[in-house]
């Protein structure tokens, strides 16, 4: 009788290796490099823009524009959530914007009290791990944890004051304020578009189920799922017969993944997505027609759920072993990352944190090196473009402009690409960092360092760490590298 194969340290070690291997393969770099398909993103990148505009101007006009960055990265709180139903967005954003102000109050207190970087590195890098713990069960989508680290280490450099910690709080809550205000207004105008864009996505899901398989079924069925949930949690007597088209439009696309036939779904793909580029406009006089079929899957929401009911959800997920994991990976990378960079005698250490937190942020281990590397490549590019701008010493009214146009054309172009994103991304946070006080190009050059540092570091914590279930990467690695390299690779696939 045959018995499982048990397995060792070894295997477990080779196994690693074969992870490591596919941060070096082609096929990782040319992922890392392609453009998605996105949903709309200009609206809310101008309603970012605008929120980051409006925090900036303050800053200017008040007389504090060395604390106008914590407004800003208040403000940032309109770019999370983006696809949530407004009820549900009040409560989640408000917050994220407490939780930008706490943490800017707590990195503010550290530099005011004098610790040593040493110390700062060690409770930052517990404070990452508490914001992806709490980012992460309660499903808080976005920009991520590493925005509250970053509003904390930019803090921790900043005050040394009790005067300084309330400062930078207030600039945070403020810019939270006007963050959380601008991403609600569309909720005056146009209740139905969070709606709309679910049921586009599980449209899109479903005509491209051909191509995509298996993986593609269990894809279509849980963006038609979470489409009606949006129409549940956004019902508005405004939309109340306009949900109900999309929920016909929902009981099509079901029923085309339940029992279609191929023939069916040849039939039905050009509706689909004739359906679907009407409903990614955000005008409301749309061309879809009344289904005179009954509706199925509509539910009643109490006003109360809409606003609350994740929340229960998320305090039992706080206990959810994966979720667990990745709270310590993400502690050991950022405690090791910053470290490494402090001994090496870096300026910005806790940005090697901000590193190795960001890298590990991804979904599973290939989304993981895909965001290192679009990382390490957003931010080399980005910190050449920051030297330009340094170099042309510009006042504050100027980087003001600079900013928002650096922070709008962010949220425009990071669901297509990550990397394209980091540029932009790291300019801006180098520019926001100049705000306060005089800073030269050999910043952005430290930049690159750090994050370096801490991209490296994450992905060997990741790779160290992988689940035995996260294989997906093995197939392509094998067809790549070396033979020995293969037979690492595809021993580690069978390990387990």
């Amino acid at each position: 009788m045959l018995r499982p194969r048990r397995h060792t340290d070894h295997d477990r070690l080779r196994y690693t290796g074969g992870a490591l291997a596919h941060s070096l393969s082609a096929s990782a770099w040319r992922e890392s490099l392609e453009m998605r398909r996105a949903d709309p993103t200009v609206a809310v990148a101008i309603r970012v823009g605008v929120a980051t505009l409006i925090a900036l101007i303050g800053g200017g006009l008040l007389g504090h524009p060395e604390v106008a960055g914590f407004a800003a990265l208040g403000a940032l709180s309109s770019a999370f959530l983006r696809y949530e139903p407004f009820p549900r967005l009040a409560t989640k954003l408000a917050g994220v914007g407490l939780g930008v102000t706490a943490f800017t109050a707590f990195g503010a207190v550290l530099g005011a009290v004098g610790l040593t970087i040493w110390l700062q590195i060690l409770l930052l890098s517990i404070a990452a791990g508490v914001s992806f713990w709490l980012l992460t069960a309660f499903r808080i989508t976005g920009p991520g944890p590493v925005v509250l680290i970053f509003a904390a280490a930019g803090a921790a450099g900043f005050a040394d004051s009790a005067a300084d910690v309330r400062l930078a709080a207030a600039a945070a809550a403020s810019g939270s304020v006007i963050g959380w205000i601008v991403a609600m207004l569309p909720a005056l105008s146009h209740p139905q578009s969070p709606a709309r864009v679910a049921v586009a996505r599980a449209l899109a899901s479903v005509a491209a189920l051909e191509s995509q398989g298996s993986a593609g079924v269990t894809t279509a069925r849980q963006n038609i799922t979470r489409a009606r949930e949006v129409i549940a949690l956004g019902g508005d007597r405004r939309m109340r017969s306009h949900g109900h088209e999309l929920l016909a439009l929902l009981d099509a696309a079901e029923k085309t993944v339940d029992g279609g036939s191929h023939d069916t779904l040849s039939e039905r793909r050009a509706d689909f997505h004739r359906f679907e580029a009407e409903l990614r406009k955000v005008r409301r006089d749309i061309d879809i027609p009344r289904s005179g079929t009954s509706v199925q899957g509509a539910r009643r929401v109490s006003r109360t759920d809409k606003f609350f009911g994740f929340f229960g959800e998320g305090v039992q997920r706080l206990s959810d072993r994966v979720i667990v994991i990745g709270v310590a990976r993400v502690v050991v990378a950022s405690l090791l990352a910053g470290g490494i960079a402090a001994a090496l005698g870096m300026a910005h250490p806790l940005w090697a944190t901000m590193g190795a937190m960001a890298t590990l942020q991804g979904a599973n281990y290939r989304h993981t090196v895909q965001r290192a590397i679009q990382r390490l490549i957003g931010n080399a590019l980005g910190a050449v473009l920051a030297v330009v701008l340094l170099v042309l010493d510009l006042g504050y009214w100027p980087l003001v402009v600079v900013i928002v146009v650096l922070q709008t054309v962010t949220e425009m172009v990071v669901t297509r690409n990550y990397a394209l994103a980091s540029v932009f991304v790291t300019a801006m946070a180098l520019m926001l960092t100049g705000l306060g006080s005089s800073i030269g190009p050999d910043v952005a050059a430290g930049r690159v360092g750090d994050t370096l540092i801490g991209v490296v570091v994450g992905v060997i914590v990741a790779a160290l760490t992988i689940q035995r279930g996260d294989r997906a990467h093995l197939t392509e690695v094998t067809r790549e590298l070396p033979r020995s390299s293969r037979e690492c690779a595809t021993e580690c696939a069978r390990v387990s």
